[in-house]
């Protein structure tokens, strides 16, 4: 009786896994660096091809440094005890925050903009973690509000600005700004990536930004609004700031709103970030 042998069968391997599209498992931290390295240097470039889109940043804090010195000096200055030269040194630090939240809102405007745009499709077929190209547009604006924030001081000093304290408490007051500013942007990235149009993002920005920032100490010292008000005042994050900036350059006790501040731009940072880079992969 004969027998018939049968080639061995090959082993049978499983199939690969499929690589992600966006690379991201596979990217060390130092490789995740670069990439945020170069998207920065891209939107660098970006703007340095557009010098329209830093409008915002040079003329807004001379229009509102001027608007709110010469309309509301001579009045808000005497509830302060003395003018309009006292308004200066009350207003411009608490200016800085209210430019942190309109850099803020351009950012939500800009990420809607690149998806309609089909900007963030490239990315998609690119090898590069999701949330490099999220953090590095936060890292640009964070450049924004620096050049923002040192043309508002510019305009302070030529108003009478006095730096009653010293450089660095008045670095640490610009610092804080941005930190809590940064913070600001994630909120915005979010409602970017939700919004269907820019129009959309700024319709909502602007009803966000509204009452937070005139329902603040920024522009007027809360003791002169109705009690209601006084008590939204006191958990508004944006006086926080404004009051922590103001006591880092006119002087006074500064630790609780500076502890403050931070807690609030960490907390917002820790919920909406994760939040922000959750959308940007599901719509990407």
């Amino acid at each position: 009786m004969s027998t018939t042998t049968l080639p061995a069968s090959a082993p049978t391997r499983a199939p690969a896994p499929a690589p992600s599209p966006s690379g991201e498992g596979r990217i060390g931290m130092r490789a995740n660096l670069r990439h945020i390295g170069a998207l920065v240097r891209r939107n660098v470039l970006q703007i340095k091809q557009d010098p329209e889109s830093m409008f915002d940043v040079l003329l807004m804090p001379v229009i509102f440094t001027l608007l709110f010195v010469y309309v509301f000096g001579g009045s808000v200055g005497a509830s302060l005890g003395g003018g309009r030269d006292d308004y200066v040194n009350y207003v411009v630090p608490g200016l800085m925050a209210m430019m942190g939240m309109n850099i803020a809102m351009a950012v939500g405007s800009g990420v809607n903009d690149d998806f309609r745009k089909g900007v963030m499709d490239r990315f998609r077929t690119m090898p590069i973690a999701r949330s490099s190209v999220l953090i590095a547009k936060i890292v640009v604006e964070m450049g924004r509000m620096l050049v923002a924030s040192a043309i508002l001081l510019g305009m302070g000093f030529l108003l009478g600005l006095e730096v009653k304290t010293s450089v660095p408490e008045l670095l640490a007051a610009v610092g804080l700004s941005v930190v809590f500013g940064a913070s600001l942007m994630w909120i915005f990235v979010l409602v970017g990536l939700t919004m269907k149009t820019s129009q959309a993002v700024q319709g909502v920005g602007m009803l966000v930004l509204m009452p937070l920032q005139f329902g603040s100490s920024i522009f007027t010292p809360p003791s002169t609004m109705p009690g209601w008000l006084q008590a939204f005042t006191d958990y508004n994050p944006l006086s926080s700031l404004a009051d922590a900036a103001r006591g880092l350059v006119n002087g006074g006790p500064v630790a609780h709103s500076v502890w403050l501040t931070l807690a609030w731009a960490v907390g917002i940072t820790v919920v909406t970030a994760p939040l922000a880079v959750a959308r940007f992969r599901k719509k990407s």
